[in-house]
């Protein structure tokens, strides 16, 4: 039942991105999760999404906000992003386990950067932390 609750969430997120599409700069779909890029700067974003662990047994609702360092350090390619910048969401716990793990606030630090192959589409890798997890994640861009 829980990775089911997983699944719709996933669905809604992707289905209000379809709603509110025009205000989205960038769509990123990684392998556990996605989210939704609003740029608020020429240098800085914010990006509600959700997110999971490689087994499922967290789902965390919430916001990134990424400051870009294409301008600071003078990466004049389009293609190339380097980024940073803090996350605070809900997480969920969803797993079956027998230990006792709250669902809790969740906030961390992620740093990362994208290549973009042409002017739609692009790859990322990105090393987030956060009280509930530490992983990296890999994923697709697309531009809106």
């Amino acid at each position: 039942m829980k990775k089911i609750t997983f699944l719709f969430t996933m669905a809604l997120m992707i289905s209000v991105a379809s709603v509110f599409g025009q205000a989205r700069k960038e769509l990123n779909f990684g392998l556990v999760g996605v989210n939704y890029e609003i740029p608020v700067h020429k240098d800085v974003t914010i990006a509600p999404g959700v997110g999971t662990n490689f087994d499922f047994d967290w789902v965390t609702l919430g916001v990134k906000a990424n400051y870009y360092f294409d301008n600071l350090f003078g990466i004049t390619n389009a293609a190339w992003d380097v980024y940073g910048g803090a996350n605070a969401g809900y997480a969920i716990y969803t797993g079956d386990h027998d230990w006792d793990h709250d669902s809790g606030i969740d906030i961390g630090l992620q740093v990362g950067g994208r290549w973009f192959w042409n002017d739609k589409w692009g790859l990322y890798a990105e090393f987030s932390g956060g009280i509930n997890t530490v992983m990296p994640a890999i994923g697709v861009t697309m531009k809106l």
